[in-house]
């Protein structure tokens, strides 16, 4: 360590204030409602070497800390004062943008004719183009379709704008306006940055701050390293799925293996499916990437909630992300909904940390983040692009803790927008916006709750996207005995004689009067829920988080009414039901024991061995004509339809058949 403690805290509060007075700025000037009221932007300061050294606590999309500006820099060339590089391309920035509708800007910040610094800062935009409004649907299958791909070039050059870059991304949007706008926020953010940083200097000098950017990540990653040390050593693995890809039937696997050693973690995804042809895929470039390793800092901060918050919370990290797998995808694999697949990923990392430290890891979460997306002509032409709200479910329990209801900070801390703002700026009426009931996984410690929105549309020729839909079919799991959460739904005119009923979407027209009903997934619960407290029960009950019916089936736990008709609790009947053995909980749900028992561990390996043993641009037809055949052998709606006993036999028997044929074919190849 260069600077003495005291300098080194000094320094450190300032820069983070610095990232923090960044990102007001750009919440305070931008035009979107997603930037504005949802916060998905985010800014923060690199060091020369492009790690960020200063990262804000407080504000703005919390897992991006581990990312680096050093890939995009050098694409963009030779920098002067005043320039600023804009990118949205995952492959050729390096992963610092993670798919195209997230735009990053990066400014140098000179000092006596030397970089000191790098501004960073991002937004999630309305319309990048593309085939679709809001340019991301799970069906997309490379990334060309998913809009303009803009590799680290010169938005401006020193300090003139460039009129070429501007007009080409306005001709590629559907929302110029609000793009513009955005860009300009970020470009005031940048500049409040680089203010701030000539005061640091001019208090305390170019020398130390250099000092500070190692210092820093230096120290951050020690404590980082002390606070992994507290895991159990060993070996340790798990495997989760995503619903589908949406263009096939055919779960996705993630499989993730963690090895704790003295303070260091090495996650092997080996196991985990080849990249498939959707959108679900991550370009991670075999990196310790921001979109498979939030689980771990999440544990990190919570071990050592004092940590400060830069780059070298992901130095004890090493990662093996086999190239050509759906979380190291190579170009052109389409990556718009990487959120649904970074959901899965932590947890699955949470599975596994789990068996490393069972009393600070939960249940899984609700596993979905679902922006709902409503698009519609616009009065004078033109298209108003808006996410109405950003749908997320409950957090896992916990040893010892509930989850949270209705909140999940998983992979970002996006804020709801609020239903007055939503009404005034699209053309829809909030009819429902609440917690849903008996979703959280019952437990000693109840899983966080789902929610569940209702709108009415109120003009024609209404597009309704709502990507990121998952925990449809697999639902979120419980632990040490805890049941899991209930799955999601989506209803279009729910209740009316033209109800549907839908999975994972594309796009959908409305109709003026139409309504459209999400309830997001609950989270898993954590322990036997016949133990749970009868008085935590009824307080369940009593804030409408659990309804009478399943406090008793799920809990034991026998509620009346009062002499007011307020539940109150039956302790005679309470006693009586808690005399009686419980129904067995399964912590995964029927639905992943039915998978699981076709395609066990084993089975799965052997499949997924293979499949990487073929050209990549082969993998993704093979697998899904395999598991297509091996389906024909299930029921239909398996698997939440358990098969019978020969249909699971010859279910494995095409599997098995189907895998070593691939085997033997591979080997001839070779």
């Amino acid at each position: 360590m260069q600077l003495d403690p005291v300098t080194l805290e000094i320094i450190g509060n300032k820069l983070g204030a610095l990232t923090e007075e960044m990102c007001l700025t750009l919440q305070r000037t931008s035009r979107s409602l997603y930037v504005k009221e949802t916060a998905d932007f985010c800014c923060a300061l690199a060091g020369p070497d492009g790690r960020f050294t200063a990262y804000p606590r407080g504000i703005g999309v919390s897992g991006f800390v581990g990312l680096d500006v050093r890939t995009a820099v050098e694409h963009a060339g030779p920098l002067q004062p005043g320039d600023v590089i804009v990118t949205n391309d995952p492959y050729t920035s390096g992963g610092l943008a993670t798919h195209l509708t997230d735009l990053q800007l990066i400014e140098p910040y000179f000092h006596a004719g030397e970089i000191v610094g790098y501004g960073w800062a991002f937004i999630h935009c309305s319309d990048i183009g593309g085939r679709v409004p809001s340019s991301l649907a799970p069906s997309n299958h490379e990334i060309y379709q998913e809009g303009l791909r803009i590799p680290p070039v010169k938005l401006l050059r020193a300090g003139e704008p460039s009129r070429d870059i501007a007009a080409l991304l306005a001709a590629n949007s559907r929302t110029p306006d609000a793009n513009d706008g955005d860009l300009r926020a970020m470009l005031a953010a940048l500049r409040t940055g680089r203010e701030r940083l000539a005061r640091v200097i001019a208090q305390h000098g170019a020398a130390d701050l250099a000092a500070a950017h190692t210092d820093l990540v230096d120290h951050t990653a020690q404590k980082a390293g002390a606070a992994l040390a507290r895991l159990r050593d060993g070996t340790y693995r798990f495997t989760d799925y995503l619903d589908d890809d949406a263009v096939s039937p055919v779960p996705v696997r993630i499989s993730v293996t963690v090895t704790v050693d003295a303070g260091t973690l090495h996650l092997d995804f080996t196991g985990t499916d080849p990249q498939v042809d959707a959108a679900f895929n991550i370009a991670s470039h075999g990196r310790a990437h921001a979109w498979i390793t939030t689980r771990v800092l999440a544990l990190i901060c919570t071990l050592d909630p004092a940590i400060p918050l830069n780059g070298g919370l992901i130095r004890p990290v090493t990662v093996t992300a086999p190239e050509g797998s759906v979380v190291n995808a190579l170009p052109p694999a389409a990556v718009g909904i990487r959120h649904a697949t970074a959901s899965r990923v932590n947890d699955a990392l949470g599975g596994a940390l789990a068996l490393a430290a069972p009393e600070v890891m939960p249940a899984a979460s609700s596993g979905l983040v679902v922006p709902v997306v409503v698009a519609e002509n616009a009065p004078g032409g033109g298209q108003n692009v808006q996410v109405l709200e950003p749908m997320v479910g409950g957090t896992g329990a916990r040893d010892g803790a509930d989850g949270v209801d209705g909140r999940d900070s998983g992979i970002s801390n996006l804020a709801n927008n609020p239903v007055e703002t939503v009404e005034t700026e699209i053309g829809a009426r909030i009819v429902r916006y609440a917690l849903r009931p008996d979703s959280g996984g019952p437990g000693r410690w109840r899983g966080g709750c789902g929610l569940e929105l209702v709108f009415r549309v109120l003009h024609d020729d209404c597009r309704l996207l709502a990507r990121g839909l998952e925990r449809m079919r697999f639902r979120p799991w419980g632990s040490a005995g805890g049941g899991p959460g209930a799955p999601a739904e989506l209803v279009v005119n729910e209740g009316r004689s033209d109800a549907q009923r839908h999975t994972k979407i594309d796009m959908l027209t409305l109709r003026q009067g139409d309504t459209v009903t999400l309830r997001t997934s609950g989270a898993g619960g954590h322990g036997d829920p016949w133990t749970r407290d009868p008085g935590a029960v009824l307080d369940d009950v009593r804030r409408g988080l659990v309804t009478w019916e399943a406090a008793a089936r799920a809990y034991g736990v026998a509620v009346t009414a009062d002499p007011h008709g307020r539940p109150a609790l039956d302790e005679a009947g309470t006693r009586e039901l808690r005399s009686q053995a419980p129904a067995p909980v399964d912590g995964a749900g029927p639905e992943r024991a039915a998978w699981d028992a076709v395609h066990d561990t084993e089975a799965a390996d052997r499949l997924v061995a293979a499949l990487f043993r073929l050209p990549q641009s082969r993998r993704y037809a093979r697998r899904a004509a395999i598991h297509t055949a091996v389906l024909r052998e299930l029921p239909a709606g398996f698997p939440a339809v358990a098969p019978s006993p020969p249909q699971l036999t010859a279910a494995r028997a095409t599997l098995a058949t189907l895998t070593t044929e691939l085997e033997d074919e591979v080997g001839r190849a070779a």
